[in-house]
């Protein structure tokens, strides 16, 4: 039986996670800005969707980076204690 070494499993889940959030993310990107700015789904977005579209996927993408540094600096601290 091959030796399957710990560091290598923890790297892919750290990847399927990555994955996941990004999916999530855009998931969730989606659903709110599409509620926000699409008042009457049609074949095409006018000027003033495009634009809503636009400034809601900027601020969810700077809270959601916002919350990951936070979230990342919260963990590199808890780890550093131990």
């Amino acid at each position: 039986m091959a030796h399957v070494d710990k560091s290598e499993i923890m790297d892919q889940v750290k990847q399927q996670i990555a994955v996941a959030n990004a999916q999530e993310l855009l998931s969730q990107m989606s659903t709110k800005c599409f509620a926000k700015c699409i008042n009457k789904p049609g074949t095409s977005l006018d000027g003033s969707e495009q634009k809503c579209i636009s400034l809601c996927m900027d601020r969810f993408m700077d809270s959601w980076n916002l919350i990951a540094r936070a979230y990342g600096q919260r963990l590199q601290r808890e780890q550093s204690k131990n």
